[in-house]
């Protein structure tokens, strides 16, 4: 469907809004925790597909992977754009740059039950700051602040648990 999106079929893009736009809606929300707000995320990123949708590239993800990346993207940018002043800026530059994590792939391959039962894996602590990072959009300074732990702290329990889980998910 992205292929003939891309040549500007608009039938194409009708079917992929009805194929997708309940899972998008889904991953904004839980990012932006407002219906209003998540469902005019959802509006810009069918846009952004619309007119990005000639630079897909196959390259082993899914398609659904890398619409939920555009979901991911726009609703951590309005993120930072709620957030005003120099310490929001600050916390703004401090949320991970998105890319198709382990949780966005599990999503995009429908398999919840793969990545819950990878997420048992870890440590409880670790599963809860990746949820709270990657699901609902939280700083590593504010996950710092919720652990009581130092910051590079935060970043090595994210990495490691990042890696366990994609050796799980590879399993």
């Amino acid at each position: 469907m992205i292929g003939r999106v891309a040549l500007g079929d608009r039938r194409a893009f009708a079917d992929l809004y009805s194929a997708t736009s309940a899972k998008l809606f889904g991953v904004a929300l839980r990012v932006l925790k407002d219906r209003g707000e998540a469902e005019e995320c959802t509006q810009e990123v069918f846009i952004r597909v619309w007119h990005a949708a000639s630079r897909y590239q196959v390259n082993g993800l899914s398609p659904m992977t890398w619409l939920i990346t555009i979901a991911r993207n726009r609703a951590i940018d309005r993120l930072r754009m709620r957030k005003t002043g120099p310490a929001g800026l600050e916390e703004a530059a401090e949320i991970p740059s998105a890319g198709p994590g382990p949780e966005e792939l599990a999503l995009a391959a429908s398999d919840r039950e793969r990545i819950v039962a990878c997420m048992g894996e870890l440590p409880e602590d670790r599963a809860d700051a990746i949820r709270r990072v990657y699901l609902e959009g939280e700083t590593y300074k504010e996950l710092a602040l919720r652990f009581d732990v130092p910051l590079n702290t935060i970043r090595t329990w994210l990495r490691r648990g990042l890696l366990k889980l994609k050796e799980c998910l590879t399993r």
